[in-house]
């Protein structure tokens, strides 16, 4: 069984129950109509509301909630303050979370008295830009910190609706859930279950391209209360600012905004999740397995046929809505237990593979008895777009003493091991390290005539001291999963 979802919103995370199995939905206790929330209530009480408002969405899934904003009390919009990260970029007003708690209390006072006058208006998103691996930058939304505040206190009501509504093999930006949580479950998939082709999915600029309409007739399946739309609208049709020139949004939604994660759950939960679960229930010959991480899916079948017909389908269904499929990072392939046997019978060489989630996914056989199952690896371009940062990072810090040249690789190492270190990775993990210590070494030769002096002997008790072993941290996806 899978981790369950976390429950009802609160500043404190003892107050969260545990959560569900992997593709089909249990009840998960604890988080549960709508019952008044006043500003002076304490985190626990309204936690408790709040739990209500989730009961009340547990018990039917048409309720249409018509009295949900007066939840965003002043207390939820402290514990929103204090959720978001410290060091985030400013937006377009300038401030920043630690100026900003220079008299919080009156400013989250002033706040909510404006959010429930009508009278609070969404300020631009400062445009940022950030390098993808193949070159290409992704333009992100950068929202002032008072938007910020905002749309995570609404983010903490409604997740007590859809988290009630999300579909189990939907696993992005959700509470209690992860991207190891995603790519253990789609392990599981192939190696457990009759997966002989896989649709590896891509949507062209989902972010950039999601419909305004579309999506409000979605949050009004849900949500009646007319104060909750149009705080929504005004996030929404907010514009984007950069270099000074204010531009309109009637499309998409900014990424890296507060909100934009669950809005793009929403989307996707009535245009994609829904439909594939019907369409694998009624239309498919044999069994289909989705696993879905926000705007990037993949999908498992039995049959060949199958898959074919669901890539034509899911074409016309994406259209209906606005979105397309990205045609070059769409692909249908053979992978599963059998592809390496029929593809060699073929004379066609060895299973394609796939990515997601910055691993690449390949057929391999078990060395205790040469079953089969599925390696995963770090993503050659990512790893060398992130090698590429350290280095440029490096020159920078090229003065700094050897000390905190020392604690600042070992937690770039860390870092990349926490999310990359799983079980069959240990190889690019090594060429990972190898690689930083070896930057480093030249870094710190280059540096000053000193410098070519070092010796290795040296050197390495530094490698010792600052630079961690490679240890794999996560467990196998059947232990973790517990299948």
């Amino acid at each position: 069984m899978k981790r369950t979802n976390k429950g009802a919103q609160s500043c404190s995370k003892r107050d969260q129950p545990p959560a569900e199995s992997v593709e089909k939905r249990t009840v998960a206790e604890g988080n549960l109509a709508q019952t008044t929330a006043s500003g002076t209530q304490g985190p626990r009480v309204a936690s408790s509301a709040l739990g209500r408002v989730r009961e009340a969405a547990r018990r039917d899934a048409r309720q249409r909630f018509t009295n949900l904003l007066h939840h965003v009390t002043v207390d939820l919009l402290r514990c929103a303050y204090k959720a978001l990260k410290r060091d985030a970029a400013a937006g377009v007003d300038e401030v920043t979370w630690r100026e900003y708690g220079k008299g919080l209390e009156e400013r989250l006072v002033y706040l909510h008295d404006r959010i429930h006058g009508g009278r609070y208006r969404a300020k631009p998103s400062k445009r940022g830009w950030i390098p993808k691996p193949d070159g290409r930058q992704r333009p992100i939304g950068i929202a002032a910190l008072e938007d910020k505040i905002v749309q995570k206190a609404l983010v903490m009501v409604l997740e007590q609706i859809y988290e009630e509504d999300f579909l189990g093999f939907s696993y992005g930006f959700r509470p209690g859930k992860s991207q190891h949580h995603a790519l253990d479950a789609l392990y599981v998939a192939i190696t457990q279950r009759k997966v002989s082709w896989v649709l590896d999915a891509d949507i062209r600029g989902f972010f950039d391209t999601l419909r305004h309409g579309w999506l409000m007739k979605f949050v009004e399946h849900r949500v009646a209360d007319p104060r909750v739309q149009r705080l929504i609208r005004k996030f929404l049709r907010a514009g984007v600012s950069e270099d000074g020139q204010w531009s309109k949004t009637e499309v998409g939604t900014p990424q890296g905004a507060v909100i934009s994660p669950l809005l793009a759950n929403i989307y996707l939960h009535y245009v994609l999740d829904l439909w594939v679960h019907g369409w694998r229930d009624h239309q498919a010959k044999g069994e289909v397995y989705i696993i879905r991480y926000c705007d990037d899916f993949v999908l498992g079948f039995q049959y060949q046929a199958d898959a074919q017909r669901f890539q034509g389908a899911l074409a016309q269904r994406l259209e209906k809505f606005g979105l397309a499929l990205h045609p070059d990072k769409t692909r249908l392939i053979e992978f599963g237990r059998f592809a390496a046997t029929n593809r060699k019978n073929r004379g066609q060489g060895k299973p394609e593979t796939f990515d997601f989630l910055g691993f690449t996914h390949y057929c391999s056989k078990r060395r205790s008895d040469g079953g089969f199952t599925v390696r995963r690896k770090t993503i050659a371009k990512k790893m060398r777009a992130k090698l590429k940062k350290v280095k440029q990072d490096l020159r920078h810090k090229i003065c700094l003493p050897v000390a905190s040249q020392g604690r600042w690789l070992g937690s770039v190492v860390r870092g990349h091991m926490q999310y990359y270190a799983v079980p069959t990775n240990a190889e690019a993990l090594n060429a990972f390290r190898r690689q930083v210590i070896r930057m480093w070494l030249n870094a710190l030769r280059r540096r000053s005539q000193k410098g070519r002096n070092l010796t290795w002997e040296r050197f390495e008790s530094w490698i010792d001291k600052w630079i961690p072993p490679v240890r794999i941290v996560h467990p196998y996806p059947n232990q973790r999963l517990r299948v």
